[in-house]
């Protein structure tokens, strides 16, 4: 089993940050890559930003120059700051994790956290 434990929503005024944080645990043999995905009222699940584990990092247009993704490989762990917040940036944020649970080249998953509440409003 893999657990991925989101952190760092909340609620913000336009113009404001926070920062999320996202820990991988659980029968974990080596992260592919760990991104943040958002899904807000009425819409589908979209991509905010992914990093790979040669540390190549991708954003959304939307959100480029404002928000920043890092990833501590030591702890499992990944990290948004997000700045400049906008109120269309409200969503459920969640993290993803793929994979390899073993040493077999079949044996990876996608694996997602339980998502965290972010509202930007005045």
């Amino acid at each position: 089993q893999v657990q991925l434990v989101e952190s760092g929503g909340g609620l913000v005024q336009p113009g404001g940050s926070l920062r999320l944080s996202c820990a991988a645990s659980g029968n974990i043999f080596r992260i592919i890559a760990m991104g943040w995905y958002r899904q807000g009222p009425g819409q589908e699940r979209e991509v905010v930003a992914t990093t790979n584990s040669g540390g190549a990092v991708d954003y959304a247009d939307s959100v480029k120059g404002r928000f920043t993704t890092s990833r501590d490989n030591a702890k499992n762990t990944v990290y948004l700051q997000m700045d400049s917040l906008k109120p269309e940036d409200t969503a459920v944020y969640y993290c993803n994790a793929r994979l390899y649970t073993g040493v077999g080249p079949h044996q990876w998953g996608d694996f997602w956290g339980q998502g965290t509440q972010v509202t930007v409003s005045s």
